[in-house]
């Protein structure tokens, strides 16, 4: 199987450029050879992916660096000690991590802080599978993603050293309702709509926490790296990971689920094969995993699950539309993140009114 996620790797933009030497200095004070090229991943619109090829360019090492990106950044966000520690933690107890080479706080070195960790080989899915597969083939990745993601929710969080700091105790919910609402007001632009009635409605429904477990946050099948078999290798992008409540992991992933017959800009935005013959409906996914996991939620709490998704949604791509309106990056493929934030706010909206 050809490694397909390469095939987004292209040259670096000039505004994401960085030091080379400094970088292969770096490298070789942690037991690695020097860079002998990159590219940067045009996948992904929050930190900065970039493939390292080092040593030998015959017989190359690849390695993946990660640093947040230039311009204004919500509080908290992008922090790249806390996603390294995140898998670092993790690697004895879960198996779908990468393996960590280091974490540089100093910004000295690239110009922001960074870490570097292995490249896991192996395919990541994007808009469309690469050849059809059968509804079969297609119903079995979904149980093996699930299987995965019910494991990440049964680590035993005290048990493992790093991990246990990051809850912060019961209320998760409401720290997220408020947090994502702040995020919205810190990153308004001109054209951003009227939320306020969305708002509303869900500070009004958001549900107890049915848990304190590690959720990923931002669990979805471009986040994953699969094998032949599209077994599940590795969990990429560990940036939003913390413990709260499992079903908010649900929630996040449902938000980028987009079925074949949702409606023609919904589909627009599909980012994964959601669509193909085979692949769970977006209540699929909730009932196989209340089945695994023994939770039940009200189908008024299952309404707010779905809309909070696709607010936190919208408030990821105003945030990045809020830096391309300030030319704090010139990325053109963020042109349109503005209409994808409007397109949002009224699908809030219409499952809100649905619900009523």
């Amino acid at each position: 199987m050809s490694d397909t996620s390469q095939n987004l790797a292209r040259a670096v933009r000039e505004e994401d450029s960085f030091d080379v030497e400094a970088l292969s200095a770096w490298l070789e004070r942690h037991g690695e050879r020097p860079v002998v090229e990159v590219q940067q991943f045009r996948g992904g619109a929050s930190n900065l992916t970039y493939l390292l090829r080092t040593g030998d360019p015959a017989a190359p090492r690849d390695l993946i660096l990660r640093r947040p990106p230039a311009g204004r950044k919500a509080a908290g966000a992008h922090d790249m000690g806390r996603e390294h520690g995140i898998q670092a933690a993790l690697a004895p107890v879960f198996p779908h991590v990468a393996t960590m080479i280091g974490h540089e706080a100093d910004e000295s070195v690239l110009g922001s802080e960074f870490y570097v960790m292995e490249k896991v080989p192996g395919r990541i899915l994007r808009q469309d599978f690469p050849e059809p597969i059968a509804p079969e083939a297609a119903d079995a990745l979904c149980q093996r993603v699930l299987d995965v993601l019910v494991a990440l929710h049964s680590v035993d969080v005290a048990a493992v050293p790093g991990l246990a700091a990051l809850g912060r105790g019961e209320g998760y919910v409401g720290r997220q309702v408020r947090g994502w609402i702040r995020r919205l007001d810190g990153s308004r632009t001109d054209d951003t709509g009227d939320w306020s009635d969305v708002l509303a409605w869900i500070e009004a429904h958001q549900p107890t926490d049915t848990g304190q477990v590690l959720i990923h946050n931002d669990y979805r099948l471009d986040n994953l790296v699969l094998d032949d078999d599209l077994g599940v290798r590795a969990v990429l992008d560990w940036e939003l990971a913390t413990v709260g409540d499992p079903l908010m992991d649900l929630s996040s992933m449902i938000a980028y689920w987009v079925e074949a017959d949702d409606d023609e800009l919904f589909q627009l935005f599909r980012r994964q094969p959601s669509n193909a013959p085979g692949m769970w409906t977006r209540r699929e996914w909730v009932d196989r995993y209340c089945a695994a996991t023994g939770h039940s939620p009200s189908e008024r709490d299952l309404v707010f699950y779905e809309v909070f998704g696709l607010f936190r949604l919208a408030v990821i791509a105003q945030q990045i539309w809020y830096r391309y309106v300030h030319k704090q990056t010139t990325n053109e493929s963020y042109a349109l993140l503005g209409q994808v934030v409007s397109y949002l706010e009224q699908r809030c909206r219409r499952l809100v009114a649905e619900s009523a």
